[in-house]
């Protein structure tokens, strides 16, 4: 599709209309129409009106279009015209919000950033980088609050929050961070002790430990040929928490499937061992989401840069193991 559908395949012409040397004639143009006449949009302007209407001559002459009929009395768009004045007024307010975007970024952060995080992961990998961050800002005021379920950030004047998958709101803007890695393992000694499963099936004879999602076992999650596989689970241990669980499987009571950002460092020292790795499947991404304002507040889109950053392209819990 072109970007003027009236142009056609004038690609030469589309690209002399974004030429920054030639707004002044695209700006003439809108004022013009808007205006539906010469002397009043050269009053906005600053110009005379003989200067708009070679703007727009000229504008015309480029496209090879007649953009707007004129008599003595009125100045009316053309079907043309009309098309192009359409894209135009998007082209001028891109233009106006990218002015307002980096007028924005060049101010501090201050003032009280509220963010919802997940307990587990908050407190391990996004404390962090709020510390670096509020070190750089001291006239900055941060409230966290620590949920394993989803906040209304509207309803609760919530400036942005970082959650692990969850369904889109189509109130909000939604950004991945990071992949969500899930490592199904187990300690050495319960492996000795009860062996080691060869495949999906073998589970069933292993104490295989379950995360409590609203009240209920969480299935695992794996990939046969391909194809997502849920597979039911119980064990000796279930835990609401994923520090708690991940416990649970250090203790020995069986087999889990945690994220790698909460046993990456067992996974390294050789706490616990990978298992299944042929069916490993991603969980949901991790994401940043946050209510959709015109512009975004400074501390608000200077965190969100700062911490895509500190996990890009490879988050720390990811590596080396």
């Amino acid at each position: 599709m072109t970007i003027f559908p009236f142009i056609g395949e004038n690609k030469c012409a589309i690209n002399e209309i974004m030429n920054l040397d030639r707004m002044g004639d695209i700006v003439a143009f809108v004022r013009t129409a808007d205006a539906r006449s010469f002397t009043v949009a050269a009053e906005q302007l600053g110009l005379s009106r003989s200067a708009v209407g070679k703007r727009i001559v000229r504008l015309e002459e480029r496209l090879g279009l007649r953009l707007l009929h004129r008599t003595t009395r009125s100045v009316s768009l053309s079907d043309e015209g009309a098309a192009f004045y359409d894209r135009c007024q998007r082209i001028l307010a891109d233009l106006d919000e990218v002015e307002a975007v980096m007028a924005t970024r060049k101010e501090e952060p201050r003032g009280r950033l509220r963010l919802d995080v997940p307990v587990s992961f908050g407190r391990l990998h996004v404390l962090p980088v709020l510390h670096r961050f509020m070190a750089e800002w001291p006239e900055l005021v941060v409230n966290v609050s620590f949920n394993d379920r989803y906040v209304d950030l509207i309803e609760e004047g919530i400036d942005l929050a970082i959650r692990i998958g969850g369904a889109d709101d189509s109130r909000l803007m939604t950004k991945a961070l990071a992949p969500q890695r899930l490592v199904t393992c187990a300690t050495p000694a319960y492996l000795e002790a009860h062996g080691t499963p060869a495949n999906l099936d073998d589970l069933a004879g292993h104490s295989c430990l379950a995360y409590i999602h609203g009240g209920r076992p969480a299935e695992w999650r794996f990939t046969v040929d391909g194809v997502p596989r849920l597979f039911p689970v119980h064990g000796r241990f279930c835990a609401g928490n994923a520090e708690a669980l991940r416990d649970g499987v250090l203790a020995g009571y069986g087999i889990g499937q945690l994220a790698t950002f909460l046993i990456g460092d067992d996974l390294r020292a050789g706490r616990l061992i990978p298992l299944l790795r042929g069916h490993t499947i991603e969980g949901e991404p991790i994401r940043v989401v946050y209510p959709s304002p015109r512009h975004l507040s400074p501390k608000v889109r200077r965190f969100i840069d700062l911490i895509a950053e500190s996990w890009s392209p490879l988050p720390d819990w990811d590596k080396a193991f």
